[in-house]
């Protein structure tokens, strides 16, 4: 029996490493693809038997994956995999395992188009499932954890802060926010980022005619513009000190004054912010008000990175694959291909999920999409892994000095992160 604390890739002669970890249990077991995700709870002395038949435990809808396709058994020595001689295998990055003792506390296991996610020590919820948030992809749990938040809040008023890393779909759950609002105005996404420090007056709280020179008619704001509906201040982070403290007034009592004007108009306008960077620090650096996060941040939703939720990428890939079939003809991804895209780690999350799919497809020679072409459309991506690996020190300027982010963008641990750094400093 193998060990998934080393597995030999035979099909690429190389070593797949997983953290070898001894645990006893309870696991939650997360099996999902483009019909859903099933979740139970595996104890000692247990075992769950995963396939299509009326008898499996967890039965799967999937015409890739046998009726007995394959078992986990918990015992004393820990949880063990058994492949119950299935027709298309299971999967770890592309190697087929036919057994093994697994020895992570968090795994990937792909069978077909559908991915096994075992994970030790969390909760296995037995409460009603929530139902899932419209154009938001995932039902995984940290996705219905998300989707139980924004049906909470999204009829109230509190604003709301989105954080999560670059490409996690932010304006994605702000559009759903919107969507569930029942608000009758108009959806207002603004990326504060790309606003000229000059002009961040005019874009967001209008001016009046004459109020500088080439205003030559009056124009309504951002703000007065997403009258009655939601504006999304996107990389609220990048937002100028000066006009924050403009902001603080519209969050507190909704009073909007253009530039150039005399009377402020009141606006009913529900406030969504989204960020990448962590506002705490900016506030340590003088960067960001502290009173003004206070306000945007009454309700806080984290969106969770794609290597959190990765029984979600087969609904994702079928998602892509199915909007994109007009201009790339329909594509079949192997068990191989699902179960690379499930063992990388995505420090561009589904932004960069996107574009490796987009040039896997355009790469596969027929409808097929095998492993290798998702490892060719890896390569020809712009990584921060790739970065990290030529200049930490480039990677660490753009997080901003934050170790701990630069080490995440990186895939690496932070104890790495840091030799590479102290390396780098060393050659320079």
């Amino acid at each position: 029996m193998t060990s998934l604390g080393r597995t030999v890739n035979e099909d690429m002669d190389q070593t797949l490493e997983i953290e070898r970890r001894a645990d006893s249990g309870p696991w939650t077991v997360e099996v999902g693809n483009k019909h859903g995700t099933t979740r139970a709870k595996l104890s000692k002395g247990q075992r769950l038997v995963i396939g299509t038949a009326r008898d499996a435990d967890i039965r799967v809808a999937d015409p890739c994956v046998s009726a007995h396709h394959c078992a986990l058994d918990a015992t004393r020595e820990g949880l063990s995999l058994m492949d119950l001689e299935s027709r298309n295998g299971v999967y770890v990055g592309n190697a087929r395992i036919k057994a093994a003792r697994l020895e992570s506390r968090n795994l990937a296991l792909v069978l077909g188009q559908t991915t096994v996610v075992i994970r030790c020590d969390e909760r296995c919820s037995d409460e009603k499932p929530v139902e899932q948030i419209p154009g938001m992809i995932g039902s995984s749990e940290p996705m219905l954890r998300v989707a139980s938040v924004i049906r909470k809040h999204a009829t109230l008023r509190a604003p709301i802060l989105l954080v999560g890393e670059s490409g996690v779909g932010k304006d994605v759950a702000a559009r759903a926010i919107h969507a569930l609002s029942g608000r009758a105005g108009d959806y207002h996404p603004i990326n504060v980022s790309t606003i000229p420090e000059t002009l961040a007056d005019s874009e967001l709280f209008g001016h009046q005619r004459g109020a500088f020179t080439g205003a030559i008619t009056s124009r309504n704001g951002a703000f007065v513009s997403a009258h009655k509906g939601t504006i999304l201040l996107d990389e609220i982070g990048e937002l100028p000190l000066p006009i924050q403290a403009k902001l603080l007034r519209i969050v507190e009592d909704g009073m909007v004054r253009p530039v150039g004007g005399t009377r402020c108009q009141n606006v009913d306008v529900r406030i969504v912010s989204a960020t990448w960077v962590p506002l705490l620090e900016r506030v340590l650096q003088g960067r960001f008000r502290f009173d003004l996060l206070q306000r945007l941040s009454t309700v806080v939703i984290e969106i969770p990175p794609l290597r959190k939720r990765r029984s979600d990428i087969p609904a994702l890939v079928s998602n892509w694959a199915r909007h994109q079939e007009s201009e790339l003809g329909p594509k079949i991804f192997t068990s191989a291909a699902m179960a690379r895209l499930v063992a990388y780690d995505w420090p561009g999350n589904v932004r960069e999920l996107a574009a490796v799919l987009y040039r896997a497809c355009v790469g596969a020679d027929g409808i097929e999409v095998d492993w290798h072409n998702i490892d060719e459309g890896l390569e020809a991506g712009v990584s921060p892994r790739k970065q990290s690996q030529a200049d930490p020190q480039a990677l660490l300027g753009r997080c901003e000095g934050n170790v701990s982010m630069a080490a995440r963008a990186a895939g690496l641990p932070r104890s790495t992160f840091r030799s590479r750094l102290a390396r780098s400093g060393r050659q320079s």
